[in-house]
This record gives C-alpha cells, structure tokens and sequence, in this order.
C-alpha cells in the first residue's frame, strides 16, 4: 500500500487544497461501498418520495432543498475526509531546536517524527496525532483531517435520519399521491425500494452515531483512538480543556459556524504542547 499527495492551486484566499491519495483497493471497494449508498438515496428518496408530494402540493420546497442540502453536504464531506492529507510527515522535517526533546524517532520508517504521531501500515509513512486509519474513507485520519472526518460523521447522521423519516412518512403520515405511472419500474417496486433505503439508513445512522460518539469523546479527553487502544487512556497530560477549546484546535478555527463547512482548509491554533510516551 503507499500514498501520494499533489498540490492544488488556491481557489481563493482562505481555500488551499493538497489531494492526498492512498493507493490500497481494499480501501477503494469501501469507499464504493459508502458512495453507493449515498448514491442510492439521493437517487430514488427524492424520486419516490420528495418530487412526488411536493409536485402534488403535499409537502414544501424546503423540505426538498434541506435533503438535497444535506446530500450535498455530506458527499463533500466523504471526498474531503478521503482526499484530505491527514498530516503526513515528510522525510526531512525542520525541527526547531527548542522542540527537538518532543521528537523522536519512528522504529519502522527511520524517520524524526514529534510525539503522539503514529506509523500507519495501510499508507506506509507516519502522520501526525493519527487517531486511526479508516478503510471506509481510504485514509487516515490525523491533525489535518481529524474535523473532515467528524463532519462526514455528523452529515452521515443527518442524512440518514432524514432518509429514515422520510420513509416512514412515505406510507404513515403523506397523502396517497393520485398522479403515478403505475407502469414505471420505481412504482412497481416502490416498497422494495424504500425497505432498501430504509435499511441502509437505519445501518448508517446507528453507525455513524456510535462512531461520533466515540470520536468526540476521545477529543473532548484528548486521547486517540490508537493511545485508548494502547492502554493510555486513563492517563492525564496537562490541564483539560473545555469543548470549545477543544473542538476549536480540531477544526482549525474558533468560528463555530466554520465547524460545519467541508470547503475550506485547516490552520493550526496556537496551543500548549500535549505530549505522551511513544505509541
């Protein structure tokens, strides 16, 4: 397995990307896997349920325009969290000297790398506080996409639970709509479509939840996936910090309302050094 990152040109002042691609096909089929599904149910909810009733006046445009906002959201969500550069380390880093107590040396690449960083297998480098790799985004995630990943776990919720909704409101709450082809193949097998869709949402959302719990947990105690996994869990470096501060230094930025925007890039705040024993 490797990786590769290439440069993009800013698209604007606060808007740089770097592509960061991991050539792994176990982790291309799961990727194809999770856009499958958001495939599906942006395809044939809006056509079995949402267009129907809003064209025979049953529910509002913004029912409509909200489920495609949220679609949209979280696709971009899925392709910044898996194209995102996790915080690859390079061969050569610059390592100022009053930080150089904080750095040690990775045992499987040779390389310096600051503490807390982590030597990922599926990618074959090591990325800054790596939290773990996910094979269902074909990345890792680390400093630099750890806040892509939890907005693909909060949009993923959001999506799914409208998607559950609107399924259910399909055949116990909305009129019965008068103007069907009875002919066409998505009329025919309507209920089969929607127990799909009905399943799939029921499969993400109590997925996504139980992995956004977890993940906001262990960023609101300062501990990674990996540390909790290496029994580093209970142990306390540093004062805690609040919510704020804590979802702040993920995002990259204090502006709460920015948290939930995927188009952008990260800038790292100051903050005081939290460092823990080899991992």
């Amino acid at each position: 397995m490797c990786a590769f990152t290439a440069g993009i040109p800013p698209l604007g002042a606060a808007m740089k990307f770097r592509l960061h691609f991991v050539v792994d096909p176990m982790g291309w089929l799961c990727i194809s896997m999770v856009f499958g599904i958001w495939f599906y149910n942006t395809l044939f909810v809006p056509k079995l349920v949402l267009l129907p009733h809003y064209n025979e006046g049953h529910i509002p445009w913004a029912i409509v325009v909200c489920y495609y906002i949220a679609s949209a959201l979280c696709i971009a969500a899925l392709f910044r969290a898996s194209t995102a550069d996790p915080g690859r380390l390079p061969a050569d880093p610059h390592i100022p000297h009053s930080e150089r107590e904080h750095w040690e040396l990775c045992n499987k690449c040779n390389l310096m790398r600051p503490k807390r960083s982590h030597h990922c297998s599926r990618c074959g480098h090591c990325v800054r506080r790596m939290d773990h790799h996910c094979p269902w985004i074909n990345n890792c995630v680390g400093e630099d996409n750890h806040w892509l990943f939890l907005q693909l776990c909060f949009y993923t919720q959001v999506l799914s639970l409208f998607t559950l909704v609107l399924d259910f409101c399909q055949y116990y709450y909305f009129q019965p709509l008068t103007g069907l082809d009875q002919e066409k193949f998505t009329t025919r097998h309507e209920l089969a479509l929607l127990r799909v869709s009905a399943l799939m949402g029921l499969v993400m959302f109590g997925g996504m939840s139980s992995l956004f719990y977890t993940q906001m947990t262990g960023i609101l105690s300062d501990t990674t996936t990996i540390e909790k996994m290496a029994h580093f869990s209970n142990e306390i470096f540093g004062s805690k910090r609040s919510w704020q501060w804590a979802l702040a230094e993920v995002c990259g930025t204090r502006w709460k309302l920015l948290w939930l925007i995927p188009l952008r890039s990260r800038q790292p705040l100051q903050a005081r050094h939290h460092f823990r024993t080899h991992v």
